[in-house]
């Protein structure tokens, strides 16, 4: 019974690996498909019908290159940091609440938390390994962003742990029946959404990837399979935080064509911002979370749990 069990698990995984994988190839395929709408002119429309096949064309491409490693880079670090990164991107999934065959965390919050703070030594040591200026650069920017949104993440999540007092995915469904936390807490949900585009490097916070002054950021040495995992790694950090959005302030987790819906939303949201701002200024985005997001996200705190207190 044991080994059937763990091998519904290794099953399971399997499955929800494949089927992130092919959701991660999609979302790219509609960020270019939506980008070229909104610039008046044709996405990709070759490769199959309406251009479907595109994104497998791309990963065939991009694995079957040849890999480049700089003379004067630190070897091993410099292939094993996106491997590592795209683990961690992965590993965050398990977080699922499943009903069923999977692992259903009671702690999946501070799970998330800590694999997010790991993430960030992957962007520095991609940065730093190979010993170019402008990966270091960018590296450092891409660190110093992380960790900046980080707080005021977490102390976001905190506020909405205060209203039901567990770390369990599941229970943000029972306790959303009635009314979404997204409108018991408009201004903190916001915030939340933007530190998300922060914390994955997206328009308008992509200061890691700064074309016009570095030249691609920590990344710009990858080539081939590495910079495949870097890219994958980052998407599925997208359709994973609107995940985690979905979650905590639009209803929960049910197995219903809505949660999709509105996951697919926040995903089209990501999308649609990169479309329409420019980039921010650095110094400004980080004036932002800490001289506003910071003293937002603590008060809200102050609040809930004095009105958890009050209420009980």
């Amino acid at each position: 019974m044991m080994n059937m069990d763990i091998l519904n698990v290794i099953i399971g995984l399997v499955m929800l690996i494949i089927g992130v994988l092919v959701g991660l190839a999609f979302l790219t395929l509609l960020e270019r498909k939506l980008l070229s709408y909104m610039q008046i002119r044709k996405g990709p429309n070759k490769m199959g019908y309406m251009g479907l096949l595109q994104p497998f064309s791309d990963g065939i491409k991009l694995f079957s290159k040849e890999m480049i490693y700089p003379n004067v880079s630190n070897y091993m670090l410099y292939y094993l940091s996106p491997v590592i990164g795209f683990i961690l991107s992965l590993m965050i999934w398990m977080l699922i609440p499943y009903y069923f065959n999977l692992i259903s965390f009671n702690l999946g919050i501070l799970f998330f938390l800590s694999c997010i703070s790991l993430g960030v030594y992957v962007l520095m040591i991609a940065g730093w390994s190979s010993n170019s200026n402008y990966a270091l650069l960018g590296g450092l920017r891409a660190v110093a962003q992380t960790i900046s949104y980080e707080v005021s993440l977490a102390l976001i999540m905190m506020s909405s742990l205060i209203m039901i007092m567990s770390f369990n995915m599941i229970k943000f469904s029972e306790y959303q029946n009635m009314i979404w936390f997204f409108f018991l807490m408009m201004p903190l949900s916001l915030c939340f959404l933007s530190s998300l585009m922060a914390e994955t490097n997206r328009t308008p916070f992509d200061f890691a990837e700064g074309e016009s002054e570095l030249v691609s950021g920590f990344n710009i040495e990858y080539s081939s399979g590495g910079f495949a995992l870097i890219f994958l790694a980052e998407y599925s950090s997208i359709l994973f935080m609107s995940f985690i959005f979905v979650l905590i302030f639009m209803g929960g987790y049910n197995l219903s064509l809505i949660f999709y819906l509105k996951l697919s939303f926040i995903s089209f949201m990501f999308i649609w911002v990169r479309g329409t701002l420019p980039r921010y200024r650095y110094d400004k985005l980080m004036y932002l979370c800490w001289k506003s997001y910071l003293p937002i996200s603590l008060n809200f705190l102050l609040l809930f749990i004095g009105l958890k207190i009050f209420l009980c």
